[in-house]
């Protein structure tokens, strides 16, 4: 029973209300990087499509799960990355679902290139993101308060508060962003729903337009290589990173560390999460493992627990992450670089 009090309460405090909604996360926020930020759209310089899942709370009863596919391009006559991305968030229980089409433009203007053994690639990137998002429900699902009988333990099949299956609701959504990238090190922040569109399923509900998600990020990455040599391939080597955003109320702050040798990698991660004085400070354990092949294509599991007592009876979080990098095109027709952000992408 009490499962079910704290799903009522999570739906709608967490996703219903309209000032206190939250977009969906995902813990390898890294391994999302369309998700992230626009300016990541052709980031690696190479091609990439990649997706990424996530079951969150399953032992609740209910489905929580999200999804997301991306491609991205680097286009090295113009300076630019374009992308496509679709995510996906749905909850079984009452049905609801949202989803997204976005396309992604980023502009690449280097700041510095290396000149043979000598000074520092320095790239500083802009981007934006146009995005189509549909959401339904059906909340007709829903128990209310006089359809429960407490003297004979039954439910009555009608209410007068019952909601009938809402109508669809789809609108246009604007996101910018900014990313700082050097060999080693990357910064960069983003801000989603610019428009701040209407996104209720109710009429005359206040103000219900969704609210601006902003966001900073950056990692670094140590290597752990014994030879001084600075241009070996980096095959052992540790990655700090972190994510920071903010929406309507709620304050979240991912950090995460990550030791890779060779192939395999592995790792560990910290979120808070702060809201309103209604909600108590929520932190969750993050466990990483996975590997990153020499053809590209890279795999990472993750496993979320909640540090608390209710953390417990909601049996974490699953997420997997799946990336295929490559050169699309005849690399010896250009005098190109290859470079993947491994302090960013595993």
């Amino acid at each position: 029973m009490m499962k079910k009090y704290w799903t009522i309460a999570l739906l709608f405090f967490g996703i219903l209300s309209p000032t206190d909604a939250q977009d969906f996360h995902f813990s390898q926020f890294y391994a999302a990087p369309l998700h992230l930020n626009p300016a990541f759209a052709g980031s690696t310089e190479l091609s990439r499509a990649g997706a990424n899942y996530r079951k969150q709370w399953p032992g609740l009863g209910y489905d929580f799960n999200s999804y997301s596919a991306y491609f991205d391009h680097y286009i090295i006559d113009y300076s630019s990355g374009v992308g496509i991305s679709v995510n996906s968030f749905e909850e079984t229980h009452m049905k609801l679902k949202f989803t997204d089409i976005s396309l992604q433009y980023a502009y690449n203007l280097k700041l510095s290139e290396r000149q043979g053994s000598f000074g520092n690639n320095i790239d500083l990137k802009f981007g934006g993101q146009l995005s189509y998002v549909m959401r339904n429900a059906a909340l007709d699902q829903l128990v209310f308060g006089d359809q429960i009988n407490l003297f004979d333990r039954t439910i009555a099949p009608v209410s007068l508060d019952a909601l009938s299956l809402q109508e669809p609701v789809n609108y246009y959504d604007v996101s910018f962003g900014t990313l700082l990238v050097t060999d080693d090190f990357w910064v960069g922040g983003s801000t989603h729903h610019v428009t701040r569109p209407e996104f209720t399923f109710f009429e005359d509900n206040g103000d219900s337009r969704l609210p601006v998600r902003w966001s900073v990020h950056g990692g670094y990455l140590f290597e752990l290589n014994s030879s001084n040599m600075r241009y070996d391939k980096k095959d052992n080597f540790l990655t700090l990173s972190a994510n920071y955003k903010e929406q309507g109320p709620f304050q979240q702050l991912d950090l995460h560390a990550q030791w890779q040798h060779s192939q395999i990698f592995a790792g560990a991660g910290y979120r808070g999460l702060s809201s309103f004085s209604d909600l108590p400070y929520q932190a969750t354990f993050i466990g990483l493992i996975g590997v990153a092949l020499e053809t590209g294509i890279t795999i990472g599991y993750s496993y979320d627990t909640i540090l608390s007592r209710f953390g417990r009876s909601t049996q974490g979080a699953h997420e997997i992450s799946m990336r295929y990098s490559w050169y699309m095109g005849d690399p010896k027709k250009r005098n190109r670089r290859r470079t993947i952000l491994e302090c960013a992408f595993y």
